[in-house]
């Protein structure tokens, strides 16, 4: 019950239905402020409790004063928890584990149990092994529950043994469009009480709903687990920015174009930590698709949320996707009575503010490396040109500038481009030549595009102009159609498109992330062997939301975002070489060229498709009963009982140590003396590069493991799939093939020296981790500028911790990493104001003592420590910024600190 010390309790009535409420105008300051804090206002409101949520609360968030820095910390109460079944299968790990902990600390293990709706979607398992061919989908949904019976089984058991946990299974659609399709309320009913919908998800793109005007965003797997044991979440009142929208897109621009150039802006505005939210005209003017899309984008530009508030199209979006009478007339009667409607003349008091007339937006591109790297398409091929460069070494251009084909194994350049033209010999004995830059990897994928209809649709139109003028993808061209929801593949097939995606090689291959993670499946082995005996810089173009080196394919260094109609498009065009704006795609069966404009279809003809081929019923009857699952789900068996019945034998769930020998007391907190440094990393260091992910190869630690555990090499999985195995997980852990560690130079992938050793030798990350604890010496890792950006990935924390990091010293970091450094009892440090490693000549071969942490335990959190280098000096600044976050730490973590709180109860 809230102590309602505003008198802010009230009723709505909507048709027949009563409401409690607590409104927002009994509140001094509230009308001005933004909407994404109207919503956490209402939350302090409702959870008043005199203790954690006080009235001084309320009142600074009342009186927010846009341009002051953080400062002022309060509990946000998130409605409900979202999970994908990468992360989600640790969570799940986790609460099974801390029941037994309770049991054995004399508590009750009951208490070990959801108490806010959480729900887990099984999206991220499916790998595009099969493609190409009419059966692609069914067999690569054969070879997942083949891969992952015991996980699916696992989460069947989390099922019925929690309470308020549900499981939508596989083959179902990518779980933040599902979210935005079917989960997401908008508006919450729960005992009465109607109230914002709001979450947090362990999956960075949580803020795709954010296009719903849902406030929520990701977090790890851990801070999850406490927000679903009642746990608020601690956090600073943020910096909001306003981005104000006006005009309208051109024809011949897409959600994606509209994305990447929001995306470059706030990367280079700077906006960590902030809440970013769209306001003025050209709101109105934007699909709640492409909203959707531009929420999805959050963590590529690196804000905490990018909400729309509620209007007239969220109310659209909600009847066309089935929601009841009741809740869409709920959902609009409660944001026009708690001033939650967009006014699109209004100007909000935000902190800062960007603006974008939406008619200057072009075509674009983003690569090859980082989403934020926008590329006007028309000027794509020449900017591949200067970047494969980057990627070929010691290329040199032969005296007429013409293609060379030298003797030796020197690249050659041809026209300023590094060639080395390799013949590949097909398996039905055809040949066909690759080179630098060759589109190995076509995908339409990831939540990012494959929620926004619009987009879809375009893809599939031009592949039907492309199959009437006689054209298809190149044969080197891996292409795979992944959709977000099974209302993706029922609108084309109703519109009559699936024929003709098929017939350009874009078959169905899943409902999932598939490349966007990882899951691209093996290039064709003539391929393959193609690209690593030449040494090839080949590409992937994909409609998803990252492009990280070492993320899509092994195979592939370079990487880029574009919208579907492109990467069909970039299919046929076969090579990033090609403008694809000037130049012909190929030629009709006259023999005439065919050019992009030939097959892009136009903005009325992608409306009509939309208009005449979704409806609601699509959405009814793929989401009738969408917890219940096909015929293989079902067939599972469950393990019974309310702990799980660990099997030692596990290859994918094993129990994990992080309660082993824990005391209902904390022990004071201590300073780090004589650590080592187990990496020195660079700047832009992401979770991926961090966090396990892909596949795992038989000569790692972790494929070591596998093997000496009876696990034969077609049967590894990926690191994803195991993440409820802590072995297998540690032993990724640093381990993505692209990682630079400074300490260990030439070596790419997961190596370091170790200096228990004589001569220090190169040592694989894990072997070296194993000495230092065997020899009781702590570790740190040394970063540059934004390190852990990326996906909200909890195992790059667990990791971390789980390796004898005791300290990370960052330059900077992004949000949801450093938060759960410290969920993991890490102590996240940051470098002097404009000081690094390099400007501080640090080799990473120094012994390193770290004072003044033990300040922690007098109650406060002080904001710096000695850091002793060697002979060297300085002061690092704590980067514990709440009370909430140095309980925490204090507690050895976050799962720690949840334990010993509800046991006390």
């Amino acid at each position: 019950m809230s102590a309602n010390s505003f008198d802010a309790r009230s009723t709505l009535q909507v048709g027949d239905e009563s409401y409690e409420i607590f409104r927002l105008d009994k509140v001094e300051g509230s009308a001005r402020l933004p909407y994404s804090l109207k919503v956490l206002l209402e939350n302090l409101l409702r959870t008043e409790d005199g203790a954690n949520i006080t009235a001084d609360h309320i009142r600074a968030l009342g009186g927010w004063d846009s341009q002051a820095q953080p400062s002022q910390e309060i509990q946000f109460t998130p409605a409900r928890v979202i999970m994908q079944d990468f992360t989600g299968v640790p969570c799940v790990v986790d609460l099974a584990t801390m029941r037994e902990a309770v049991k054995e600390l004399g508590g009750d293990p009951a208490k070990i149990n959801p108490l806010a709706p959480a729900e887990l979607v099984i999206d991220h398992s499916v790998i595009a092994d099969r493609f190409g061919t009419p059966d692609a989908f069914t067999q690569n949904v054969e070879l997942e529950y083949g891969r992952n019976k015991e996980r699916y089984q696992f989460l069947r058991w989390g099922q019925t043994a929690f309470d308020e946990f549900k499981v939508v299974p596989p083959g179902t659609g990518i779980v933040h469009q599902v979210n935005i399709e079917h989960l997401a309320r908008t508006v919450m009913v729960r005992g009465g009480q109607a109230y914002p919908d709001t979450l947090v998800g362990t999956d960075s793109h949580t803020t795709m709903v954010n296009g719903l005007g849902v406030l929520g965003w990701g977090v790890g797997g851990i801070e999850a687990e406490a927000a679903m044991l009642g746990q608020p979440v601690s956090m600073l009142i943020p910096r909001v920015v306003g981005f104000k929208l006006t005009g309208e897109l051109k024809p011949g621009t897409t959600a994606t174009d509209l994305v990447l150039t929001i995306t470059e802006m706030l990367r280079k505005h700077g906006v960590v930590g902030k809440f970013v939210e769209f306001y003025g005209e050209g709101v109105a003017a934007t699909s709640l698709a492409n909203r959707a899309t531009i929420g999805n984008m959050s963590p590529e530009f690196g804000s905490t949320a990018a909400i729309f508030p509620i209007d007239d199209e969220t109310i659209n979006y909600l009847k066309l996707t089935g929601r009841s009478e009741q809740q869409v007339a709920l959902v609009e009667a409660y944001a026009k009575e708690q001033g939650l409607w967009l006014d699109p003349a209004a100007e909000p008091d935000f902190s800062e503010k960007l603006e974008l007339d939406l008619a200057t937006v072009v075509p674009s591109i983003a690569g090859p490396k980082r989403p934020q790297d926008r590329i006007v398409l028309a000027e794509a091929a020449q900017q591949f040109a200067q970047d494969v460069r980057n990627y070929v070494p010691d290329a040199e251009e032969d005296e007429a500038g013409k293609e060379s084909f030298p003797a030796s194994d020197a690249p050659a350049v041809s026209n300023g481009v590094p060639t080395r033209p390799t013949l590949v010999t097909a398996p039905d004995g055809s040949t066909y030549e690759i080179d630098h830059g060759a589109v190995t990897v076509a995908a339409i994928t990831s939540c990012t595009n494959t929620s926004n209809p619009y987009v879809m649709v375009a893809a599939a139109l031009v592949a039907k102009k492309a199959v009437e003028k006689g054209l298809t993808r190149k044969p080197w061209v891996k292409t795979t159609l992944a959709p977000g929801s099974k209302v993706v593949t029922d609108y084309f097939d109703k519109a009559g498109l699936t024929p003709y995606l098929d017939k350009v090689g874009f078959n169905l291959v899943g409902y999932g992330c598939t490349t966007c993670i990882g899951n691209s499946g093996p290039l064709p082995d003539e391929v393959s062997k193609a690209v690593n005996e030449a040494d090839l810089a080949v590409t992937s173009v994909l409609s998803g939301n990252r492009n990280f080196e070492g993320r899509i394919n092994p195979d592939v260094k370079m990487n880029y975002l574009a919208s579907p109609p492109l990467v069909v498009a970039y299919a046929i065009a076969g090579s990033m070489k090609v403008n694809i704006t000037t130049d012909a795609l190929g030629t009709d069966q006259e023999g005439k060229p065919v050019f992009l404009e030939d097959i892009w279809p136009t903005e009325a003809e992608v409306n009509d498709v939309v208009a005449n081929a979704i409806g609601e019923d699509m959405f009814n009857k793929s989401y009738q009963d969408v917890f219940a699952g096909d015929a293989q789900w079902q067939a599972l068996p469950i393990p019974t009982g309310n702990t799980f019945e660990w099997d030692a034998e596990s290859t994918y769930v094993r129990k994990p140590p992080y309660f082993e020998g824990m005391t209902m007391e904390t022990s004071p907190v201590e300073d780090i003396a004589g650590a080592r440094v187990l990496a020195k990393l660079g700047d832009s260091v992401t979770t991926d590069h961090i966090s396990p992910a892909g596949a795992i190869k038989a000569d790692t630690p972790a494929g070591k493991y596998l093997t000496e555990h009876g696990v034969e090499r077609r049967d590894f999985n990926s690191y994803g799939s195991r993440r409820g195995n802590h072995e297998v997980m540690i032993r990724g852990t640093f381990a993505n093939i692209r990682l630079r560690n400074q300490i260990a130079p030439g070596t790419e992938g997961g190596f370091t020296r170790d200096f228990t050793q004589d001569g220090a030798p190169v040592s694989f990350i894990y072997d070296a981790s194993q000495n230092y604890q065997a020899a009781g010496v702590p570790l740190v890792i040394l970063a540059g500028k934004e390190y852990g950006s990326g996906s909200s990935r909890d195992w790059a924390a667990k990791g971390t911790a789980l390796l004898g990091v005791k300290a990370v010293v960052a330059e900077s970091y992004e949000r949801i990493h450093r938060s759960n450094l410290i969920g993991m009892g890490v102590l996240p440090l940051q470098f002097p104001e404009g000081a690094s490693a390099q400007s501080l000549g640090l080799t990473g071969e120094e012994t390193y003592h770290i004072t003044g942490v033990t300040a922690l335990n007098e109650g406060g959190i002080p904001d710096t420590v000695k850091v002793k280098a060697g002979e060297l000096e300085f002061d690092a600044k704590v980067r514990i910024d709440t009370p909430g976050e140095a309980d925490y730490y204090r507690n050895g973590g976050i799962m720690q600190y949840v334990l010993r709180s509800l046991i006390r109860k």
